[in-house]
């Protein structure tokens, strides 16, 4: 019985989490006019190897859990899923993305089907996104009409914005995950990024700007690295979030990743 009511417990939080992202999304593009798209997710687990007891099988999204079966006659453990030409590889050191890279480097969290051009703001094309994919992670499409970001690893942006707080520097919503954070900005120009850049003796490789072209994961989305969530949230019922320019906050965003050690040098996802 208390097995049952666990369950039952998991599948209600389940399908609040889906809502959420999806009525996310709706915000996100409808409300404030942010094309965003479905990510391509993370593969999906579909039991436990009962040979060796080692962790779950997973399987690409679709597939029905069609690998699950020949891994539990083989007897061999270990987190797998279908590879390009039928091959597979093991998830046992992490979450497995659901595309068909093998080494892919950002697991569940870049477009794929539907590729980047494809995001909108048109609600119905959301909603219909969503109830075929009610787990896709929630991707923003950066720059253009829509906000751009700065991201760094996540203890270089808590000193950044312990920074910028002591400057009474204003901010917009900042995004984080376990590994980086992501400071929204106002949508920029690459060669008005360039000649800011050009200015700075130097600047981290840890930095990573999302502008035109590029895309960042919105919250309350999950990916390989974890869960999305707001470091600082929009304002409740604005209109639209408010940004600041990136000269207002890249001075001490150089500065931080520079001060933290691994926040420099190091490009970590």
């Amino acid at each position: 019985m208390r097995e049952i009511l666990g369950r039952r417990r998991r599948l209600r939080f389940r399908r609040k989490a889906r809502t959420a992202r999806q009525e996310a999304a709706v915000t996100f593009a409808v409300e404030w006019d942010w094309p965003v798209l479905p990510g391509v997710g993370l593969a999906e687990p579909v039991g436990t190897a009962k040979t060796s007891g080692r962790g779950g099988l997973w399987t690409k999204p679709g597939t029905g859990g069609a690998d699950r079966s020949g891994a539990e006659r083989s007897g061999q453990g270990g987190a797998e899923r279908p590879g390009p030409g039928g091959a597979t590889r093991t998830g046992d050191d992490g979450p497995v993305c659901a595309c068909p890279d093998p080494g892919c480097v950002v697991p569940g969290a870049h477009p794929f089907d539907p590729g980047l051009l494809a995001a909108t703001t048109d609600e119905r094309m959301i909603r219909w996104w969503w109830t075929r994919r009610p787990d896709a992670p929630v991707l923003l499409a950066t720059g253009g009409r829509a906000p751009c970001a700065v991201s760094l690893p996540a203890l270089a942006g808590a000193r950044a914005l312990r920074d910028l707080d002591a400057m009474g520097m204003r901010l917009g919503p900042v995004v984080a995950t376990p590994t980086r954070w992501s400071i929204l900005v106002a949508p920029y120009g690459l060669e008005r990024l360039g000649e800011l850049l050009y200015a700075k003796d130097s600047v981290p490789s840890s930095l990573r700007f999302h502008g035109e072209g590029g895309y960042l994961l919105l919250p309350p989305s999950t990916a390989g690295t974890g869960q999305v969530r707001w470091e600082r949230a929009p304002l409740a019922g604005s209109a639209r979030p408010w940004l600041p320019d990136v000269e207002a906050v890249i001075d001490a965003l150089v500065a931080a990743s520079t001060a933290t050690p691994g926040g420099g040098s190091r490009l970590a996802y």
